[in-house]
């Protein structure tokens, strides 16, 4: 009876474990380590979508991620969102985005991220979208974006766990 009352608690658990995506494999590009690289899914008609990750420099010299492009969009830039007075403003970085020596970068909702222009089918949770980023010293690097669900808010955002949190009969 007491292995059996375990596996009932210990069920919840196996759900968010096995219900979380597969995280992408990292990419390394010269000194530069791209890690956690994802993006949320749209809704039919939806014509843009931000792209988010995490850069890490392991070298001794900075590099700038200064564009990118997939097929998935017409365009794709690296945007930073800012709030100045209580008023959000996105805008493209001209001269891209530098990672400095020894630092770690993420690109994340509210944040520096990639805006994809121009869609050309909408994003499906579960798909896997290639970019290639452009970077001035690493060059092109080219990896997969997870789709995660609508209103994500990290990789693996939005599913059990998130579900599991707001129920009032899970307790964490």
């Amino acid at each position: 009876m007491k292995k059996l009352s375990s596996i009932v608690a210990l069920a919840p658990l196996l759900v968010v474990l096995l219900g979380v995506p597969a995280q992408a494999d990292d990419v390394k590009a010269g000194d530069l380590v791209i890690s956690q690289a994802w993006s949320r899914a749209t809704p039919s008609g939806a014509k843009v979508a931000g792209g988010y990750l995490t850069i890490e420099n392991k070298g001794s010299a900075p590099d700038r991620l200064v564009g990118g492009a997939g097929d998935v969009a017409g365009k794709l830039e690296v945007h930073e969102m800012t709030t100045e007075n209580g008023v959000m403003k996105m805008r493209a970085l001209e001269q891209g985005l530098v990672i400095e020596p020894g630092k770690t970068v993420k690109l994340a909702p509210g944040g520096y991220h990639l805006m994809m222009f121009d869609l050309k089918n909408p994003l499906k949770q579960g798909d896997k979208v290639p970019v290639t980023l452009e970077f001035e010293k690493a060059g092109k690097v080219t990896l997969s974006l997870d789709v995660q669900a609508v209103g994500a808010q990290a990789p693996g955002g939005g599913g059990h766990m998130e579900m599991m949190k707001k129920s009032p009969d899970h307790k964490m």
